[in-house]
Parts: C-alpha cells; sequence; structure tokens
C-alpha cells in the first residue's frame, strides 16, 4: 500500500498523498514500462444495474488440510456480510470490534509480485495459516498467475485500486476515482480467470475521501483500514519489521495487521513473525465474505481491452522471462 525507499518513489507517506500512480512504476531496473491506466469514464454506471452477476462461480478452493504439529493454524473463520459497506480496523473504523483478545487478522497489500507473494504464501503455508491480499489490480494483470495461486491456496482476495493511485487526490475527478476502484476489481477478476474476488477493498495510504466511502457502502464492498501497521515500507530488515509488529501487538493485544507481499523484508520476516506470534498466545482469524462482489460490465471489458494490447508494450520483463537454471 505505501512506497518500498529503494523505488523510483520516496519512502514517505507525504508522497503517496501526492496523486502519483504508484503502480506505473517499472518493477525491475531493465523492464518495460507498464502502460498508463485507461482514461476515465465520462459517466460511471449506475452500480445496480451494471453489475455483472458472480453468484454462478463455483467455490473457492479450501485451505489444505493442516498436518504440521505446532502450526499457528487458524483459530475460527468468520464471514462477513458486506451489505452497506462496513468498515473494520481501528485506526479509521470504530464500530466493528469483532475480535477477541489475541486475536489477529493477517493482511497483505501491493501484491501480485515475483519471489515475494510466493514467499509469503509459504510461510502462512508452512504454518497452516491464512491471510486477506489486497491486490493492485495492474499487479494483478501482470502476475495472473501469482493471484491465482494466493486465490487457490484458499486466502482471501481483495483489492487496492487499479493503479495504487491516492483516492484524495484533488486532480482526480469523482469518475477516476470510481474507475479505480472499480477496474481494480474487474482486474482481479479478469487474472482469477473470471472468478469474482471478495468484496473487499482498502484504499491506497489509508486515505478516505468520504465520497467514495459513501459509493462504496452503495456498492456492498466492506473497506478495512487496519489496527496495527507494521510499516515493513520503512523497514531496513526482516527483524525491523518483526519488533514493530510485536510490539505493537503486545500493546493493543489484538488486531487486524497491515503488512506488504510487495516487500521482501516482509517475506524475509514472515516466518519469524508466525512463530512469534504463535508463542506469544495469539490466534489467527480467517475473514470470508458472505457472496463475491458484484463488477460492472463497462470495467470488465475495459480490462480485456487492455489485455489484448500488444504483450511488449503492457507487461513487464520479469512477467515474461523467467530464469529456470543457470
Amino acid at each position: 500500500m505505501r512506497i518500498a525507499a529503494g523505488l523510483i518513489f520516496a519512502s514517505t507517506v507525504s508522497l503517496l498523498a501526492s496523486g502519483s500512480v504508484w503502480a506505473q512504476t517499472p518493477p525491475a531496473k531493465g523492464a518495460a514500462s507498464p502502460p498508463a491506466a485507461a482514461p476515465a469514464a465520462q459517466a460511471a454506471p449506475a452500480p445496480a444495474a451494471a453489475a455483472a452477476p458472480a453468484s454462478a462461480q463455483p467455490a473457492q478452493p479450501a485451505r489444505a488440510a493442516c498436518n504440521i504439529p505446532g502450526a499457528l493454524g487458524v483459530g475460527r473463520t468468520v464471514e462477513i456480510d458486506t451489505t452497506g459497506g462496513p468498515g473494520f480496523g481501528f485506526e479509521h473504523f470504530k464500530q466493528l470490534d469483532f475480535l477477541r483478545d489475541k486475536e489477529v487478522v493477517l493482511t497483505f497489500d501491493d501484491g501480485p509480485w515475483p519471489l515475494n507473494t510466493p514467499a509469503v504464501l509459504k510461510a502462512l503455508a508452512d504454518e497452516c495459516t491464512t491471510g486477506i491480499f489486497f491486490s493492485i489490480g495492474k499487479h494483478a494483470t501482470y502476475y495472473p498467475e501469482i493471484i491465482k495461486q494466493v486465490y487457490a491456496s484458499g486466502h482471501t482476495v481483495g483489492t487496492h485500486t487499479w493503479s495504487h493511485a491516492t483516492l484524495t487526490n484533488k486532480k482526480l475527478t469523482e469518475d477516476q476515482r470510481k474507475e479505480e476502484i472499480e477496474k481494480g476489481f474487474s482486474a482481479v477478476k479478469w487474472a482469477l480467470g473470471g472468478v469474482s474476488p471478495s468484496p473487499f477493498f482498502r484504499f491506497p495510504a489509508l486515505q478516505h475521501p468520504p465520497e467514495m466511502v459513501t459509493y462504496l457502502g452503495d456498492r456492498n464492498i466492506a473497506m478495512f483500514s487496519c489496527d496495527l501497521d507494521s510499516f515493513d515500507f520503512k523497514a531496513r530488515n526482516a527483524q525491523a519489521v518483526i519488533d514493530v509488529t510485536m510490539k505493537k501487538l503486545d500493546k493493543l493485544g489484538k488486531g487486524i495487521i497491515l503488512m506488504h507481499d510487495f516487500h521482501k523484508h516482509t517475506a524475509e520476516a514472515l516466518p519469524d513473525l508466525l512463530k512469534k506470534l504463535k508463542a506469544g498466545g495469539y490466534k489467527v482469524v480467517a475473514m470470508k465474505a458472505k457472496a463475491p462482489v458484484q463488477t460492472i460490465a463497462k470495467y470488465d471489458e475495459d480490462v480485456i481491452k487492455d489485455a489484448k494490447l500488444p504483450t511488449v508494450s503492457s507487461r513487464p520483463v520479469s512477467s515474461v522471462v523467467q530464469t529456470i537454471s543457470e
């Protein structure tokens, strides 16, 4: 959700609010730049009337049975009725305090991304536990095979806009803000092979424009803030991610934890962090949506049009060429 210090953008949260589009940063040195986001629609369609049905899709694969003695596991699973757009995470939403003492929800922003997201998935599998992945739409189109792996492993898949644009940027029109939200959902749906993700959404930089909060409520999409931020995007190493997270968690006693499967240090920290959660008596709560998101046909079509562009201009090198032996 935030920008790593080693990328083109600065690592400060203040620059996140500048309106720069994070997902347009080239993912690797020498990689081709992804295309700019599509122009905003002149008028967004009425959500209820233009929604593409998603109720007929097959059930998501279940998490694999746990055969690892002493694994962290999953303490309980809760189902979320997203009618009216409920908000979760006490940093912004105070109404729904559903976690019990010593319960946590693991959330990961900004993926999918090569190496880091698969490493996060392995760490979770090694401890038989789960999380919510808030994917950037563009990243999902770059690496559909990775987001499919997330979904197939039984994790909850939400979204984090199309291009990580800060929606409080005053230069964006209301239609452009809606496009960032809707095209993000449609892109993840496309990457999942037509399977709609959960109606779970997190605003970039946790910046919540009031009119978009209302819009998501009308769309029956749940909004996620957090209870504690790992600040892994600022961390110099994996140990810093662990130390910051555990210090905050031990103070609060429970909470929705914000991390990023985009960042290397998070992937490196997660195995030991999960062990510390287990040792500290914490239990992971899985959050599942009662029904998948109802995407809007116009944005589904826009994503498909983008996907038909020549691959040389629409995909980074690391998505096309992978070293399998040396």
